[in-house]
């Protein structure tokens, strides 16, 4: 019997992931990385369907940081998808970005937080903050989606014309309520 964590219900009326597409867009992010996760499901879907974006599924998060160094330096800009689970993975290779004053935009889903049923979230969810802060970058949140341009604008801003590092830290409640259910094939 397998089974699979799947949104109970619907966080949100605005199509926040949209809103960040676009944005992204319009900073001229031309490839986006991630591990593949549910909350990022339809920004993910929108970047593959975009011939101007190149899409990279990564095995590890800490490749999507190498993969925004190596764009950066190629003349592109990246952003990587991750959700908390995969940011303790991250922290090494976060001071390569901060030493080389090269940019990172990264969006991560949160889980550990409102509503969890998966205790195994939790800790991570709790650090996630910290673990960025510690290794120099700067954390935004974005907890309303009608905010999520203004939040992704100024997280860009930051990060491209600041040559920063900015994780924006994207509230479990906006992505809904999961719950475990039985995989039917």
């Amino acid at each position: 019997m397998d089974q699979i964590a799947v949104h109970q219900d619907s966080a949100t009326s605005t199509d926040w992931p949209v809103a960040i597409y676009r944005t992204l867009k319009s900073f001229g992010v031309a490839q986006v990385c991630y591990v593949p996760d549910a909350g990022h499901s339809k920004l993910i879907k929108l970047s593959h369907a975009d011939a101007g974006i190149k899409t990279t599924v990564l095995t590890t998060e800490e490749e999507g940081v190498a993969l925004a160094a190596g764009a950066w330096l190629g003349g592109d800009r990246a952003v990587l998808l991750m959700q908390s689970s995969g940011v303790g993975n991250c922290v090494n290779m976060l001071s390569l970005m901060a030493s080389c004053r090269f940019p990172l935009l990264t969006l991560v889903t949160m889980r550990g937080e409102w509503a969890e049923f998966n205790p195994w979230q939790i800790p991570m969810g709790r650090a996630t903050p910290q673990a960025f802060e510690i290794m120099g970058t700067t954390v935004l949140r974005l907890e309303n989606p009608d905010d999520a341009e203004e939040v992704i604008s100024a997280a860009a801003s930051l990060a491209y014309d600041g040559d920063q590092q900015v994780a924006v830290l994207i509230s479990q409640r906006m992505i809904g309520r999961k719950k475990w259910t039985k995989e039917t094939h």
